[in-house]
């Protein structure tokens, strides 16, 4: 049975990450196909679009809130600043397109495999592969300038498709997904919670004031400006932030664990459409 069908008939309350190690192995793409059938029929009455827009896809009341922010974005300013920084040179005269000569709209295109490295190279990573190869200092990776140019290129990409690709002919990529997702079902922390314990079994209920979103479409809008944070930040950011809520030990952003977990779930979320930055309570 299919993992993803096995943890459908685990809601009851049976362990996922027992579930997980007990089912036979399956394809990233029968992984997926039963993702997307999960949370569909799990939320019957919400249009495949509009996953993208997380709980404001399931949330009435927070989606009236949401779409007032959204007619003056308090993420505009980073788009600007970002811009900026993608058109000024580095000190020897090269600029980011010289890594990038696509242009800006490159986010559908991360995170991706690379062959040569042997590991999961995510778009913050790549950015700052580029500015070290031309002599400038990397960027930190939860906050600060970092949010701006990814804030720039993720507009620039809005209604690019997700395509995560695992090479067939490569079993490290096959096995970089596997690890991120052990790591989506594997409890962790005080409470004892998994990534999938909050977005797949209990999503759409409610967590003290917040409801928790369905994970189909989780990866399409980072990064995101947080009421809370108030500032941009990466999803990186967001997962350490999860690991805290539940007690666990935030990991390193841009670690092999948590860039393994953006590939899987990138993965997964193949098909929805790009509509970053985000805005989020």
């Amino acid at each position: 049975m299919p993992i993803l069908n096995k943890m459908i008939t685990t809601l009851s309350g049976v362990m996922l990450a027992t579930a997980l190690t007990a089912v036979e192995a399956t394809t990233p793409e029968e992984d997926r196909e039963q993702f997307v059938r999960y949370n569909t029929e799990r939320f019957p009455n919400v249009p495949a679009e509009e996953f993208v827009n997380g709980a404001y896809a399931i949330d009435p009341i927070g989606r009236e809130n949401w779409e007032a922010i959204e007619e003056f974005p308090p993420y505009e300013p980073f788009i600007e600043d970002g811009e900026a920084m993608w058109n000024t040179p580095f000190a020897n005269g090269k600029g980011y397109s010289d890594c990038f000569p696509k242009g800006p709209a490159i986010a559908a295109d991360y995170p991706r495999w690379d062959r040569e490295k042997g590991m999961v190279v995510t778009l913050p990573l790549a950015v700052n592969q580029c500015r070290q190869a031309h002599g400038e200092k990397p960027l930190k990776y939860k906050k600060g300038s970092i949010n701006n140019i990814l804030s720039y290129i993720a507009y620039e990409s809005r209604g690019e498709v997700t395509r995560v690709e695992i090479p067939a002919d490569d079993p490290r990529a096959l096995a970089a997904y596997e690890a991120g997702k052990k790591f989506y079902f594997t409890r962790r922390g005080q409470l004892n919670f998994s990534c999938a314990n909050c977005h797949l079994q209990n999503s759409g209920n409610q967590v003290r004031s917040e409801i928790l979103s369905p994970p189909l479409g989780h990866t399409t809008h980072w990064p995101v400006y947080r009421a809370k944070w108030g500032t941009v930040g990466t999803l990186h950011r967001r997962f350490s932030g999860c690991n805290e809520n539940i007690r666990a030990k935030a990991l390193k952003a841009q670690g092999e664990q948590y860039r393994n977990l953006e590939y899987f779930l990138t993965y997964l979320n193949n098909g929805q459409v790009l509509n970053g930055p985000g805005a989020r309570k």
